[in-house]
């Protein structure tokens, strides 16, 4: 009687044993193909391609050979005078002195092709059926998933929910929370000043506390004092990632317990609970007849509410969540473009004090001394060609990438699926070739007739992207940039610091390293 269950556990201790091993094998076998088959499968299609690059290090890549590099290049400060390209993408150049123009660089087991071909770029940005935003990495779902982050249907149709918040006459209701912020930078900027009518102040933090004023008040209108708290959140998570950086290539490590993944998994259920009590609060007013539609919030309601009346279905429009994940994007897009731009205008107009008069002379011109208005702001020739010039030499994101959705073509190239590709916006914005041989030199007279003219028709000014994927917000960071540069020239005369050190760093975006010390004279 005794053998029968001796014989079923035994079946049972068996059978188990068969099945762990079978999982391990199969797990040790993906593992394989990950670490090694994959990478080496996708190295030998590059080279047949013709392209060159370093021999692939299993798991690494070239990721210490990039982190070397990049601590040197940060080690110090440059000349005003000198190339950025050394200190902001050394990896790439380093890659090009070495194999050519036509390479790939290993971020861990994923090879990515560099591109800075004009047609080139023009086929990927275009084609975004086949070249899609990477898939949502462990930096973007703990900072700022959403729009930039899908592909395919679901970027179509939230595309489509939030285009109507950035239409012209939508913008010009967010001009007075764009004069409100400016006014009480450029008060707290005066009663510094006051006593000897100059000082040296660094204009770094206060650009970036204006740009999440104004991103507060345009965001939540009401509730923008909330909303200031989610911003300071959503900093410190953006400053924890970049720390993390080299370690989310690492699968799996968002689940390690560290201090950090545990600090920055609170913050992100702290700000999810945040603008979800806030979204709740103006959805009741909505109930209540109050609705509001003059900050993002609100348009992003009321743009879904109607698209689910309109097809009588809730799947056409979006669920908390992807609402909540919008606002948490437009947070971070938005306040990090138009802080830089700002910050690399005052700088360049520091150092060019002749564009900085003429600038001043056109906005006296238009509107005295009296606030700007959207109208008015259109018609600031000057400040935009310098803003333009900018934007080329300084791009927000000096690197963007698309990844192959399946085999295709490009160019004369066929590049396998899952393949990174690499847009070089920094170095397409300083090619001799397309923009002659002062390239790097700060000369906004080549935009007087417009991006279209001073590039020759090529695909070769882009800052905030290009092809239906360009940046969505790309008009509320140039109307809220016109406007601030528009105040501060009306009422400051600046130069740069003898303390100013030119170390341009691409954290997320490109941010001066050691801040922007000016001097700034009350006019």
């Amino acid at each position: 009687m005794d053998r029968a269950p001796a014989a079923y556990l035994s079946s049972i201790v068996l059978v188990t044993a068969l099945s762990s091993a079978i999982f391990l094998v199969a797990l040790a076998w993906k593992l394989f193909k990950w670490v090694w088959l994959n990478p080496k499968k996708l190295e030998k299609l590059l080279r047949q391609q013709g392209f060159r690059g370093n021999s692939y290090i299993p798991v690494l890549g070239d990721v210490i050979a990039m982190s070397t590099l990049l601590k040197q290049a940060h080690s110090k400060p440059i000349n005003l005078s000198d190339d950025i390209v050394p200190r902001i993408i050394p990896e790439y150049l380093d890659l090009v002195k070495k194999h050519g123009k036509n390479t790939y660089i290993w971020y861990g087991p994923e090879p990515s092709v560099c591109i800075q071909d004009p047609e080139l770029i023009r086929e990927a940005s275009q084609n975004i059926n086949l070249f899609h935003k990477p898939v949502v990495n462990q930096l973007t779902r703990l900072l700022a998933p959403g729009l930039i982050s899908y592909n395919g249907d679901k970027w179509a149709k939230h595309r489509k929910l939030i285009n109507p918040a950035f239409h012209g006459e939508k913008l010009k209701l967010m001009l007075p929370s764009f004069c409100t912020s400016a006014t009480a930078m450029l008060r707290k900027w005066e009663e510094i000043i006051s006593p000897t009518g100059f000082c040296e102040l660094d204009v770094w933090p206060s650009l970036r506390s204006l740009s999440s004023d104004a991103i507060s008040r345009t965001a939540f209108g009401s509730n923008y004092e909330e909303g200031r708290v989610i911003f300071e959140l959503q900093g410190e998570q953006c400053e924890l990632c970049i720390k993390s950086l080299w370690s989310m290539l690492i699968p799996g490590w968002r689940f390690l317990p560290t201090k950090r993944n545990r600090r920055m998994g609170q913050i992100f259920k702290d700000v999810t609970d945040s603008i979800r009590e806030i979204i709740n609060s103006r959805l009741n007013e909505i109930r209540a007849g109050e609705f509001g539609d003059d900050d993002f919030l609100g348009l992003l309601l009321q743009s879904n509410s109607q698209e689910i009346d309109r097809h009588g279905n809730k799947d056409f429009g979006m669920t908390i969540e992807e609402v909540i994940e919008e606002c948490r994007l437009f947070y971070v897009a938005g306040q990090e473009t138009t802080s830089v731009l700002l910050v690399w205008t005052l700088i360049l107009l520091s150092v060019h004090q002749e564009w900085q008069t003429r600038a001043r002379d056109e906005v006296l011109q238009v509107f005295g001394t009296r606030i700007p208005d959207f109208d008015g702001l259109n018609h600031l020739k000057l400040v935009t060609m310098i803003l333009h010039e900018v934007l080329r030499l300084y791009p927000p994101i000096p690197v963007n990438g698309r990844i192959t959705a399946a085999e295709t073509k490009l160019g004369n190239l066929s590049l396998p699926s899952g393949v990174l590709v690499l847009i070089q916006t920094l170095l397409v914005h300083h090619d001799q070739a397309i923009w002659g041989e002062d390239a790097k030199e700060f000369k906004p007279e080549r935009f007087s007739q417009g991006a279209s003219h001073a590039t020759k028709g090529n695909i070769a000014f882009f800052p905030f992207g290009w092809g239906p994927r360009s940046c969505i917000g790309q008009s509320y960071a140039m109307l809220e940039a016109k406007l601030v540069l528009a105040m501060i020239l009306q009422r400051f005369w600046f130069k740069l610091s003898p303390s100013y050190s030119h170390a341009p760093i691409s954290l997320v975006t490109l941010k001066p390293q050691y801040g922007a010390p000016l001097i700034l004279h009350k006019l």
